[in-house]
């Protein structure tokens, strides 16, 4: 009997640490990727408004800042945008576009002067500085959004 409480205290203690009652990316918080348009608006002309409206949107689902310096995002044909000195605040999201621009907290800019993304399907990666899976994000030919 003594075996069996024992058994029943740490599981107990466990469940009061949360331990069982999260998954361990809630309960670290996480950079997820919440959404991707895949597929601008319009004709792909290839000029750098079309180009930045093909984007990624990150989010800061935990409830500390998250530093992104060295953070990598990646489709399976290889492009790779490497991030910057990067933060998002808690509950924050952040878009990183296709083409040219100024980054700011709201916005990063890959620099590309062609699409990244395909429309028939792709798979959106986001990589930690270590190299770890943080988050990826998977679709087929659709209607140009892919809500993750």
């Amino acid at each position: 009997m003594r075996g069996l409480t024992r058994i029943v205290v740490l599981t107990i203690a466990t469940v009061l640490a949360g331990g069982l009652a999260t998954a361990p990316a809630q309960a670290a918080g996480a950079v997820v990727i919440y959404k991707v348009r895949y597929d601008s608006p319009g004709s792909d002309t290839g000029n750098n408004v079309s180009l930045n409206a093909e984007f990624v949107v990150l989010k800061n689902t935990s409830g500390k800042t998250r530093y992104l310096k060295g953070w990598k995002l990646r489709d399976v044909a290889g492009h790779v945008y490497t991030f910057p000195a990067t933060k998002i605040k808690p509950g924050r999201t952040m878009r990183v576009h296709t083409g040219t621009g100024s980054n700011d907290g709201n916005d990063r800019y890959w620099g590309s002067d062609w699409y990244v993304w395909n429309n028939t399907g792709d798979t959106a990666k986001l990589r930690r500085k270590n190299g770890t899976l943080a988050d990826k994000c998977s679709w087929g030919d659709g209607d140009g959004v892919k809500n993750c």
